[in-house]
C-alpha cells in the first residue's frame, strides 16, 4: 500500500449489504480504491462463513476498504458508516441478529480511532439522541471472506440485502 491510500474497516451487518453501499456511494473515482468483506474482532484463525455464522468464533462481518484520503476522508467514510445501518442496535441490524451482525468500527492506528471516538459521539447526540451500540476497537486480525461473497450483490442482483440498510438522511455534523 502506498502513502497516499489508507485502509478503513468497519462492521455493520451482513457484510453483502454494506460492501454495495460503499461501492455504489464511493466507488467510480469518489476515493474508494478497492473493498473487500471478511471477518474481524474474533479469535478463531481461518474462520468459514459458516463458522462465523454460528456466532461462536467472535467475528463481524465486515467490511475493509482502500481508499484515497485526498478524495474522500476517513471522517466522511465513518458519517456514512452510521447513516447507513442502524448503529443504535447491539449485535443485530434488522432481522440478522448475533454478534457477528454487531456495529463496529476497526481502527488502524491512534488517528483512526482518535477520529471514530469523535465521529461516534456526534453522531450520539446530533442524529440519533441515545446511546451508539458500535463498538470502537484496534482492527486485529483480518480474515478475507471466501470468494463468493465478494461483490456479491454484483453476482447475484436479487440477493439477500438487510432491509436495515439504506442511507439515513440526517443534516451535517458540527465541526
Amino acid at each position: 500500500m502506498s502513502s497516499s491510500t489508507q485502509t478503513a474497516t468497519i462492521a455493520a451487518g451482513c457484510f453483502w449489504g454494506v460492501e454495495h453501499l460503499y461501492r455504489k456511494h464511493f466507488g467510480n473515482g469518489k476515493g474508494l480504491l478497492d473493498a473487500k468483506v471478511g471477518y474481524c474482532g474474533g479469535a478463531t484463525a481461518s474462520p468459514s462463513y459458516r463458522a462465523v455464522c454460528s456466532g461462536n468464533t467472535g467475528h463481524a462481518e465486515a467490511l475493509q476498504v482502500t481508499f484515497d484520503p485526498s478524495i474522500v476522508t476517513y471522517r466522511s467514510l465513518l458519517e456514512f458508516f452510521f447513516r447507513m445501518h442502524d448503529p443504535t442496535t447491539k449485535n443485530m441490524q434488522g432481522p440478522d441478529i448475533g454478534t457477528q451482525y454487531r456495529s463496529a468500527i476497526f481502527t488502524h492506528g491512534e488517528e483512526q480511532d482518535k477520529i471514530a471516538h469523535v465521529v461516534a459521539d456526534k453522531v450520539s447526540k446530533e442524529w440519533y439522541h441515545k446511546p451508539l451500540a458500535t463498538e470502537i476497537v484496534p482492527q486485529g486480525q483480518w480474515w478475507d471472506a471466501e470468494d463468493y461473497h465478494q461483490l456479491y450483490l454484483n453476482k447475484n442482483p436479487a440477493g439477500y440485502e438487510c432491509p436495515a440498510h439504506f442511507v439515513r438522511q440526517f443534516p451535517p455534523l458540527s465541526d
